[in-house]
């Protein structure tokens, strides 16, 4: 270790919180690195349109993770594109991480590798993944255009997609589990304006069937626990699913505590109980994941990481 080059800052994830620490410890004249295994941006990356950043009305997804990470790169980061396998903390204080290709050191690791969209566990849900169940409808929704397809969820996300659908499919039904939507009214009322969106509340869905492809459903009404199956032509009907994220914390297991909600566990500078490691966005455990919380994140965890760093010089 002692012929590599060791960062001051090491950054694992592209997205908003990722894309921000490298802005701002690159500003403060940290040598650092950030490690980007696929598209920049994250998650935001498969969304059409973020119309609730502000100053950025109606940006794509896609547009605004690269603008980000390019703002980061100008101000002299260095992104490395590279899955990351392991983290440690060496005896002397060094941060080891390895990737698919060479290990890189650091003084400090911000961690930023946001969330995961949650399964909600219907049989055939894991068969059919790929092959009409989809969990990005930005991503997935053009396969479907003139076809039916069911969203579940009831929350903010699935309303903002089944809106998405809504202009591609030829009908789009929510599959609510409780009796009311849990997004906010004027989102919801958008929603059902749109002549080709109907709901089924209190339902689930308990089994998608077919060949290849899903050409049967089986609902399940949650206050009498009837179920019926209805058949499809195969492949004209796909599944879309909204029921949440899962904090992606298994790199950092070992370093951290956790809260009840699988999120890392961090005090106001984003530092966690290893001194040196900060983690920012949607893997922390807090109220509201969004763009705007997750680049405040990473703002906070590249001043505080600058700070432990220079108390080392």
């Amino acid at each position: 270790m002692e012929d590599e080059k060791i960062y001051d800052v090491a950054i694992i994830g592209g997205g908003p919180a990722g894309a921000s620490a490298a802005l701002y410890a690159a500003r403060s004249s940290m040598s650092t690195a950030i490690i980007e295994q696929g598209m920049p941006g994250g998650q935001i990356a498969t969304t059409d349109v973020i119309d609730n950043y502000p100053g950025l009305p109606d940006v794509s997804g896609p547009e605004l993770g690269q603008m980000m990470l390019d703002h980061a790169e100008a101000a002299g980061a260095e992104i490395v594109y590279a899955m990351v396998t392991g983290l440690e903390r060496a005896e002397n204080g060094t941060f080891v991480i390895q990737t698919d290709g060479d290990a890189i050191f650091a003084l400090s690791v911000i961690v930023a590798t946001g969330a995961a969209p949650r399964t909600v566990g219907f049989v055939g849900e894991d068969t059919f993944r790929g092959r009409g169940v989809s969990y990005c409808a930005t991503c997935d929704g053009m396969f479907y255009r003139g076809k039916n397809v069911f969203v579940v969820g009831g929350g903010n996300s699935a309303c903002e997609e089944g809106l998405y659908l809504s202009h591609i499919a030829k009908s789009v039904t929510m599959v609510v589990r409780r009796d009311e939507f849990r997004a906010p009214k004027g989102r919801v009322d958008s929603l059902l304006a749109r002549d080709n969106v109907s709901v089924r509340y209190s339902t689930s869905i308990a089994e998608v069937s077919g060949e290849q492809l899903i050409s049967a459903i089986t609902f399940t009404d949650n206050k009498t626990g009837c179920s019926v199956t209805e058949t499809f032509p195969q492949g004209s009907v796909g599944v879309f699913v909204f029921a949440g994220t899962d904090p992606i914390v298994e790199l950092v297991a070992p370093l951290v505590d956790r809260a009840p909600d699988g999120g890392v566990l961090t005090d106001d500078g984003m530092a966690t109980r290893t001194p040196g490691l900060y983690c920012a966005g949607d893997m922390r455990s807090k109220r509201l994941r969004q763009v705007v919380t997750a680049v405040s994140d990473g703002a906070i965890a590249a001043t505080s990481a600058y700070s432990y760093v220079e108390g080392l010089r």
